[in-house]
């Protein structure tokens, strides 16, 4: 009998580097993914372009962080208006919303959200544990949504000393926000070092607070 896949089995096969992914929305099964090189966004080397940094800064979007954390799990499996070549359809199933809704109710899985005018028009989530953040997915339904989301993302994972972001793959979309890809057994180095701190997420964070990190940025 094939044992359940539990949120605990989640977090320890994350401290394991390992992170799961159904073939798309229809797949019934899970697969584990390790891969090598791993990517990861360096938090002290991100980089900032000034155009998205005055959006980031501007009234905007009202951002702010798990107020509706399924909605934007469901945004994220939504399948895009134009999708990326390969990424036509989602590898978010049924069995991965549960399991990242459960680890939400934890404490573990986290949103950061871009609301305007009441609507929810960008954001992403990941799990947060010890002082590693994996990035799992995101979303945009309208311009810069989701790049203002990963900003607050770095500056509140900054502030709170967190170690790595991982993004699990390199790509040239995070690679000009300093995203990079290394080996996988560095990345595991920095990893076990990471989970073994003490939870270092902070949802109340003041906006000043923020926002001075950011303009540090």
């Amino acid at each position: 009998m094939t044992q359940e896949l539990t949120p605990q089995i989640m977090l320890g096969a994350y401290a394991a580097g390992l992170f799961p992914m159904a073939s798309d929305a229809t797949d019934t099964t899970l697969r584990w993914y390790d891969p090598d090189p791993r990517g990861i966004l360096p938090l002290d080397g991100f980089h900032l372009p000034r155009r998205l940094r005055r959006t980031v800064l501007s009234d905007q979007f009202d951002v702010c962080v798990d107020r509706d954390f399924p909605a934007v799990m469901r945004a994220c499996a939504a399948p895009a208006p134009a999708p990326a070549p390969g990424r036509e359809t989602t590898w978010i199933n049924s069995e991965i919303y549960r399991l990242f809704c459960a680890l939400h109710d934890m404490g573990f899985s986290h949103s950061v959200e871009c609301w305007q005018n009441g609507e929810l028009v960008g954001g992403l989530y990941g799990v947060a544990l010890g002082g590693a953040f994996f990035g799992e997915s995101m979303f945009s339904r309208t311009t810069d949504a989701s790049k203002v989301a990963l900003v607050h993302l770095v500056a509140r994972l900054r502030l709170c000393g967190f170690v790595v972001l991982d993004t699990q793959f390199g790509t040239e979309h995070l690679a000009r926000f300093g995203g990079e890809e290394i080996p996988a057994a560095e990345y595991k180095a920095i990893l076990e070092k990471a989970v073994s701190m003490q939870p270092r997420w902070q949802r109340n964070i003041p906006a000043d607070v923020l926002e001075a990190e950011i303009r540090n940025m």
